[in-house]
């Protein structure tokens, strides 16, 4: 017959502060919005945005719904379309509502662990003996703290990558914007192009009727007219396809795509360009990605400190048992197990994490490197796509119609005719458009750098200067 055994009360109002505190830390949220808080006072202090999250995928709130009516019914800036997208995106909302993972993984891992509970049953004789035994995994009650640290810093790991990934969209959103009105502008120019080539072809037409013109004349008139109206087939195209991809960056479909409207114009260029005065320096403070590199970072250092911390105590295990024999004798145990590191000392664990906290710390600054240089890229292709674009508008431009006012003023004279008159009006074409490529450039450039200033920018070298100027050429070839 087996004696009671009392539990010592040093072990057992240690078990009990253990449970206490556990029990404390477990009171974590599983609510996704716990998470998306964060993101969302990130993003506006950082861009002035605001994010909308919507409480059902299936039915926005009426006030989502208002907002998005109101921005739809008049001319969309790029502000406004900043604040759409955010606010109706569905790709955004699945990056959001993916937050709530992580939440969940937070709050499991803050839960108390399970208890195991065991019956046993042992017959000798005529003497039964029946136990019952309650069993805490004590490793991982000891771990809870550390675990749960890691679990927070995993969070807002993920909320600084889900922030990365707004950004990047709102940088996408800036650009489908100014292709789409850029476009619309471009579209709208070369209609005026197409009716003044057909005014010219028709004229031509007539005069060639009447035996004042002859036929080489009159098949450059009708050549022109031609290219002209190819040339607005290829912008109608060009207009389609941006606003198409506009359209796609806002998320909006059916009713809502067909009541999307655009300003008839790019905005007027800064009055001033920007200065690159501690340029570097506020990259480096406000990038997303270099945060969540020292973020993964600090993370990887906390994570080789528990694995030191856990060579030896991840199999400690605390266990209870009662017990009661046929004769009515009562009896109480407890227990602690104890893995014995004979075979493995834990030290590959240990080499394992150090190898991952070097090569977390190198990939941090080589983030930082590739910081510096893309904000010093985005800059200068700031700065000379505002003095291709302001060169474009103040001097070549003026400069045009500077000749065409003399001209007009020699055909009010009968110097020259109406034939002279238009083709200098044709020659003052490549200027306008590349006028308009290059104010489309700069505003590229700027949501460049503002992105440059936030996250990783997408910087595309064929779409500087040099391509304006080829389309200039192009159009000047006409």
């Amino acid at each position: 017959m087996s004696r009671a055994v009392r539990t010592p009360p040093a072990a057992l109002k240690l078990t009990l502060a253990l449970l206490a505190a556990a029990a404390l830390a477990g009171c974590t949220t599983t609510s996704p919005d716990a998470a998306i808080v964060p993101v969302r006072e990130q993003l506006r202090a950082a861009t002035g945005a605001d994010i909308a999250r919507w409480p059902d995928a299936q039915a926005p709130s009426a006030e989502a719904r208002a907002r998005l009516d109101a921005l739809l019914a008049a001319p969309l800036s790029q502000d406004g379309a900043v604040e759409l997208a955010l606010l109706n995106h569905r790709g955004l909302q699945a990056d959001l509502a993916g937050l709530g993972i992580a939440q969940a993984e937070l709050a499991q891992v803050s839960r108390l662990p399970n208890p195991g509970l065991s019956y046993g049953r042992t017959t000798s004789g005529d003497e039964i003996e029946r136990e019952i035994g309650l069993h805490l995994g004590l490793g991982r009650l000891l771990l809870m703290p550390l675990a749960r640290t890691m679990a927070t810093q995993q969070l807002a790991q993920q909320q600084a990558q889900v922030t990365i990934g707004i950004v990047e969209r709102i940088a996408e959103v800036r650009r489908a914007w100014v292709e789409a009105v850029a476009a619309e502008e471009s579209l709208a120019y070369l209609r005026q192009v197409h009716q003044a080539a057909e005014a010219g072809a028709e004229l031509a037409r007539r005069m060639a009727q009447a035996g004042n013109f002859n036929r080489l004349a009159l098949a450059r008139e009708q050549s022109f007219e031609a290219d002209a109206l190819l040339n607005l087939a290829r912008g109608e195209r060009s207009r389609d396809a941006a606003r198409e991809r506009l359209v796609r960056a806002l998320g909006l479909w059916g009713e809502q795509a067909e009541r999307l409207a655009l300003p008839e114009r790019l905005p007027d260029l800064p009055a001033q360009p920007l200065a690159q005065t501690d340029i570097e320096a506020r990259a480096l403070a406000q990038r997303l990605d270099v945060q969540a590199a020292r973020t993964a970072t600090a993370q990887t250092a906390r994570s080789l400190g528990l694995t030191r911390t856990t060579r030896f105590v991840d199999a400690l295990e605390l266990g209870v048992s009662r017990s009661k024999t046929s004769d009515g004798h009562r009896s109480r145990a407890w227990e602690v197990g104890l893995e014995l590191p004979l075979f493995d000392w834990g030290d590959a664990r240990v080499a394992r994490a150090e190898a991952i906290y070097t090569a977390s710390l190198h990939r941090t600054a080589a983030i930082a490197i590739d910081a510096r240089s893309e904000t010093r890229e985005a800059w200068r292709h700031w700065r000379h796509a505002w003095d291709i674009a302001r060169h474009a508008q103040q001097v070549i431009v003026p400069l045009k119609q500077r000749i065409s006012e003399e001209n007009l003023l020699r055909y009010n004279g009968m110097l020259i005719g109406v034939f002279e008159l238009l083709a200098d009006a044709r020659a003052q074409i490549g200027a306008v458009n590349a006028a308009i490529d290059a104010r489309r450039e700069f505003w590229r450039a700027d949501a460049d750098l503002q992105q440059a200033l936030l996250g990783r920018p997408r910087l595309d070298a064929g779409s500087g200067p040099a391509a304006a100027a080829n389309a200039a050429a192009d159009a000047g070839g006409h």
